[in-house]
């Protein structure tokens, strides 16, 4: 990905920017490769940054179950919005000395981790990646795009990440009609439900040509 060196160093004119701690998005529909691209930037800054992704706010299936969502697991009203942005404006502005421990998300379990992801004193950028960063609909649009410095967006062909979500749901142990079947009927009805948020970020990095479109 020879792309990402270009990302990278955007990524830490961020991170070394005077002010406070800085938040980097990385948005885009199910399977365009959110994570695999923040992980690659934050590897490629080698330090100043953490990885902190929006899917450890998934609502446990328990709750789900309870609130009649769990079909729609993945859909927006499916995620704690709102304890998604408490934590990225406590990630803004720490307490002096402060190690602020973030949830992740684990696919074996399929279930939200608590505590799992530490933030060190003194990290300048974090990055987080979630389809719904830049999703025109409240909380997204009100409580967590304003605490995030900058939003890319991820694109990749269509058939490229309806295979990958499918494969991805297979390799967790779905069957392959049922993985399809949920992608088409789920993952799909997200990413038509957030693709009108690429117009509204600061970057598209297009994986399948390897380009970055800056406005």
């Amino acid at each position: 990905m020879h792309y990402v060196d270009e990302l990278a160093a955007r990524a830490h004119a961020l991170a070394t920017a005077a002010g406070p701690r800085r938040v980097l998005g990385i948005a885009g529909p199910p399977g365009a490769g959110k994570s695999t691209l923040a992980g690659a930037v934050v590897d490629a800054l080698a330090g100043p940054a953490a990885l902190v992704p929006m899917d450890g706010f998934h609502l446990a299936d328990a709750e789900l179950d309870r609130l009649g969502r769990a079909d729609r697991k993945g859909a927006p009203d499916t995620f704690d919005a709102y304890g998604y942005a408490a934590l990225l404006a406590r990630l803004r502005a720490p307490h002096a000395g402060e190690t602020v421990y973030a949830p992740s998300f684990e696919r074996a379990l399929e279930q939200p981790l608590a505590g799992a992801l530490p933030v060190p004193p003194g990290t300048p950028l974090i990055v987080t990646e979630g389809n719904y960063l830049l999703l025109d609909e409240a909380p997204w649009s009100t409580a967590v795009r304003p605490l995030l410095d900058e939003v890319w967006w991820v694109a990749v062909d269509e058939t490229v990440r309806v295979d990958r979500l499918i494969a991805r749901h297979i390799a967790f142990g779905k069957s392959p009609r049922a993985a399809r079947d949920w992608v088409l009927r789920s993952d799909e009805a997200n990413a038509h439900r957030v693709a009108s948020g690429r117009a509204r970020a600061d970057v598209v990095v297009d994986l399948d040509r390897g380009a970055i479109a800056a406005r």
